[in-house]
């Protein structure tokens, strides 16, 4: 991802530890960064980065017109738009995520929405800021979630768009209110997009994918289908990996790895933990119960 984005370019040639990184579009990226006794100069990008600060950063100093500032703290953010010089000396311990997304993705993104778009967006630049919709989203969705466990695809994409969502609403001139989503998916629509996911439980899915299926946007989508179900996608599909997953359990002799990739889980252990947060034990003791009772041969 790193060819893609300039910011990570320039921090990588500074101390900062890259810890994970995710490639969720073409237009949208993920990075987890770890920093300490550092001066970074980050030069005019091609794309705008939303950072939170997860951990420390309370001398971490930002360079104004009138000299170094410092604010940073756990659960403060800075947006530096596209285009944006910045100067960042940290002189402690600081653990923070950023998002990259391009101008164009923030234009699709409100065309799909609103059927309609600027024909330019000015980002505002904010630093060492505080937002509870912000922070609420990092924490709750990006930083529990594995970025590359490919059955957490869904769930970050859904969280990054309700960030950009978000970000258009509040830190540009777009201000718009939000359309109101009333009525669920048609019959035809549900029938395909469960059709779809079913066909794809053993690979990554993507809330753009959905959506196609049921020819709306991202944001219509997301909503139509939880009038629909009652959850929202990326729930619904976490439950058809692992229901499909205790079907293969019961009526089946694949491995506990195998069944893990047939249901879109990147390891045994992810799928291991997820089975037992759903059921409440382990999927070896089903299988284990399920030899116990089967018919022995004379």
């Amino acid at each position: 991802m790193s060819a893609h984005y300039q910011v990570i370019e320039q921090m990588l040639r500074h101390k900062p530890v890259l810890k994970a990184d995710a490639k969720l579009s073409n237009d949208l990226g993920l990075a987890h960064w770890h920093n300490n006794h550092d001066l970074i100069e980050l030069e005019c990008p091609s794309h705008h980065t939303l950072s939170l600060y997860v951990a420390d950063g309370l001398e971490c100093y930002r360079r104004t017109p009138g000299g170094w500032r410092n604010g940073g703290a756990p659960g403060r953010f800075c947006l530096m738009p596209k285009g944006l010089e910045s100067a960042w000396d940290v002189r402690g311990p600081l653990e923070f995520v950023h998002l990259y997304f391009t101008d164009q993705h923030l234009l699709n993104l409100a065309e799909q929405i609103w059927d309609k778009a600027p024909s330019t967006l000015q980002l505002n630049e904010h630093y060492f800021a505080e937002d509870a919709s912000i922070t609420a989203l990092y924490q709750q969705f990006l930083l529990t979630l594995d970025w590359q466990e490919s059955s957490h695809q869904l769930a970050l994409s859904s969280a990054s768009n309700l960030l950009l969502i978000h970000l258009l609403r509040t830190y540009t001139q777009c201000q718009w209110q939000l359309p109101r989503v009333t009525g669920g998916l048609s019959p035809s629509q549900l029938r395909r997009v469960q059709e779809y996911i079913e066909a794809c439980l053993d690979q990554p899915l993507l809330l753009r994918d959905l959506a196609e299926q049921a020819c709306l946007s991202e944001y219509h989508f997301s909503r139509m289908f939880s009038q629909s179900l009652g959850i929202s996608p990326h729930q619904y599909v976490l439950q058809r990996r692992l229901l499909n997953a205790e079907r293969l359990l019961q009526q089946t002799d694949k491995s506990l790895t195998d069944i893990a990739q047939q249901c879109g889980f990147s390891s045994s252990s992810h799928f291991s933990n997820r089975f037992r947060q759903f059921r409440g034990f382990p999927p070896s003791h089903l299988r284990q119960a399920q030899i116990k009772h089967r018919p022995q041969d004379n």
